[in-house]
């Protein structure tokens, strides 16, 4: 994937793709009408990868990825983009709007674009994973929508002026070709920029680092500093050609203490690797295989997904868990398996088990899920990575990242009952700053009275969300509260040290404060998270949305806390006689199997049974759309703990996203209904 990125000039030679607002503009185009950006106008935006390769398209990581690109894009209510179309349409460069690639880590977006013949993604601003996954292929991107002119009139564009803006090392990978190549020749012997002696701690970095022989991390000197800095300097790496800062928007190469990967990015991980080192691998090893994780999470409810059983998609998948289980035991890496093949749940979802067992504060965490940054709750720097980087980690030992801007998110209160972290989340996903892209590639630290307040599984809900703010990782220092999780969770009886929290006085770019005290359960409409509203804003009862699927669950869904919701209000219910509404299915899926444990010990189960819901064992499930609780009809109406609502995200009907107590009360109530609103209508 290196002919693009290689060429020094940049020359349309196919036909422009504008993915429009309106379904008849892409149908003529599709039909071999050309359209100009001012005739294209307006272009769509919130592009997620969900709808640049839906999740069945995820069997496969070769040439084949070529004929799905944009099959699930939704655009007024309709699918206008077929398989095989931009191929046959010979289009070389596509345009878009705003927040281009949100969601999913997933590489098989650029790599599906890259084998239809796209060679240039222009839009007015991108996701920071799927910008960096296709410098990563060798996908040229570009955020001046003055270039589909200029290319449309055969005008060739030097590749350093498509690059002005980006950081170094990002442009240095372009170069290359991606990055598989980059990191051959220059990170493998990347060595610790600033090593610390025995017991040092950073403080406040007071001494000027860069000019001490010994530390050559640039650009800090006497200031205070950010957590999420301080571990950022605690294991950054220099590259021959690569001093590293912690200047925002500066590109450096990290050390992680944990790397992580599923079943959906092995096998393309995998190979990678053999097409830049060989294989069989007898010359070149993975870098300490003993710090990298692997997880069978996604797929483990494949037998009962109706998407993946009607569509024949059972042999490929099978023929990638066989690709990942065969990686994983060459390189006798640990494994957290499924229980029973592709059907009947796991050991648990990747990220949520990363907390629960691995992650520990200070730490630096690499995965390959969008929604790593879930370990921040334990005061780790957790991200996520696609492919590419994955493979290249696990030879090399480093990892990309661009160093973010901090932004200081202060959630002051108390919260009111009833309202929880997700619809604190909610509720930020909604502020029209943050909507329209303010936390892009952002650090978020999570701060004030009402996040002291929340007990650990409720600020992995704060820090796994700031994937759909767009945001690069969330962390929350750790305290006392983080000190009682390990203790109790994993018998770790963990020190805290005085440089784990953000100094007095550190920089951010803004410091964002939401007054929670006046809060009140949220849902977030279908089609985006950033679509909420308040419950009580919806239409009066009995006029509500009915949905016929209520879902608690996923690694948003489906922690300790999570469960100790649902089961408020189902007892609440049971105690009263009250079940599931007759027109409604609720499904509730652990999200580890120590929450499993965890339930049966509470003695939650049967209260959950009497009121008529179906347990599922852990897995990503219905949020992967791959298993019971997604839809399958586009009439069907869905309520879900999940954590976004991209179209066809959980199948094709309509997703309200809620917290666990209000998707416990809609199935009791048959409507979307908040817990006290399901109380009242039952006084006595």
């Amino acid at each position: 994937m290196t002919d693009a990125a290689a060429a020094r000039t940049v020359r349309h030679t196919g036909r422009v793709l504008f993915l429009c607002d309106d379904p008849q503009r892409i149908e003529c185009q599709l039909a071999g009408e050309g359209l100009s950006l001012a005739e294209a106008r307006a272009l769509r935006d919130d592009i997620s990868t969900d709808e640049i390769t839906p999740l069945a398209t995820m069997t496969v990581w070769d040439q084949r990825l070529g004929r799905v690109p944009y099959t699930g894009l939704k655009v007024g209510g309709r699918l206008p983009i077929g398989r095989d179309a931009v191929q046959a349409g010979g289009f070389s460069v596509v345009v878009a709007g705003r927040r281009y690639g949100k969601g999913s880590s997933r590489e098989h977006s650029p790599m599906a674009e890259w084998h239809a013949g796209v060679r240039l993604v222009i839009a007015e601003s991108f996701e920071r994973i799927y910008r960096q996954n296709a410098d990563n292929v060798g996908l040229l991107t570009a955020t001046d929508l003055g270039l589909v002119e200029r290319l449309r009139a055969g005008e060739a564009i030097d590749l350093e002026e498509l690059l002005q803006g980006r950081d170094a090392l990002a442009a240095a990978i372009v170069r290359a070709g991606g990055l598989m190549r980059y990191g051959r020749t220059h990170m493998a012997g990347a060595r610790p920029a600033m090593p610390l002696e025995a017991g040092e701690s950073l403080g406040l970095l007071n001494t000027v680092l860069d000019d001490a022989p010994r530390r050559s991390l640039s650009g800090v000197h006497s200031r205070p500093f950010t957590l999420a800095e301080k571990i950022v300097a605690r294991h950054a790496l220099a590259t021959a050609d690569l001093a590293p800062s912690l200047t925002p928007g500066h590109g450096l190469v990290v050390r992680a203490d944990w790397r992580f990967i599923h079943e959906y990015y092995t096998g393309m991980a995998a190979r990678l690797l053999e097409a830049e080192y060989g294989a069989d691998g007898a010359t070149w090893a993975l870098h300490d295989p003993g710090s990298i994780r692997a997880f069978e999470d996604h797929m483990s409810y494949a037998a009962r997904s109706e998407t993946h059983v009607r569509g024949g998609l059972l042999p490929t998948l099978s023929n990638m868990l066989k690709a990942h289980r065969d990686f994983v035991a060459r390189h006798g890496l640990a494994h957290h398996a499924s229980l029973a093949d592709i059907a009947g749940g796991s050991e648990g979802i990747s990220h949520p088990m990363m907390t629960e067992r691995y992650a520990l504060p200070g730490q630096l965490v690499a995965g390959t899920d969008s929604h790593t940054p879930h370990a921040g709750a334990v005061g780790c720097l957790a991200f996520g990575v696609g492919s590419t980087d994955m493979a290249n980690a696990f030879v090399t030992g480093a990892v990309r990242l661009a160093m973010p801007p901090m932004l200081r998110v202060e959630l002051i209160g108390p919260l009111p009952a009833g309202t929880t972290a997700k619809d604190v989340v909610l509720h930020l996903l909604a502020d029209p700053a943050l909507r329209a892209g303010a936390g892009l590639g952002r650090m978020f630290e999570f701060t004030g009275s009402v996040v002291r307040a929340l007990n650990t599984d409720e600020r992995a809900t704060l820090t796994n969300m700031t994937a759909e703010l767009g945001g690069f990782s969330g962390i929350v220092a750790p305290d006392e509260e983080t000190v009682r999780f390990l203790r109790e969770r994993r018998g770790v009886d963990f020190a805290l040290e005085p440089w784990m929290q953000s100094d007095e006085g550190a920089c951010y770019e803004a410091t964002l404060t939401f007054d929670c005290r006046h809060l009140s359960p949220m849902v977030a409409a279908p089609g985006d998270p950033g679509r909420g509203l308040l419950v009580s804003q919806l239409p009066p009862l009995g006029q509500r949305p009915r949905p016929g699927i209520a879902y608690g669950g996923s690694c948003t869904g489906g922690k300790r806390e999570d469960f100790d919701q649902y089961h408020a209000v189902l007892t609440w219910a049971a105690e009263r006689g009250l079940k599931v509404a007759p027109s409604t299915r609720l499904y509730l899926q652990f999200g580890t199997l120590a929450v499993r444990d965890y339930c049966v010990e509470r003695g939650y189960l049967a209260a959950f049974e009497q009121v008529g819901a179906e347990m599922l064992m852990p897995s990503c499930g219905a949020c992967a759309n791959c298993g019971p609780g997604s839809s399958t009809g586009a009439d069907e109406v869905t309520i879900s703990a999940i954590n976004r609502n991209f179209p066809g995200r959980s199948g094709p009907g309509a997703v309200w996203l809620a917290s666990p107590p209000t998707v416990a009360a809609s199935a009791i109530a048959g409507e979307i209904v908040s817990f006290t609103e399901l109380q009242a209508r039952h006084v006595g």
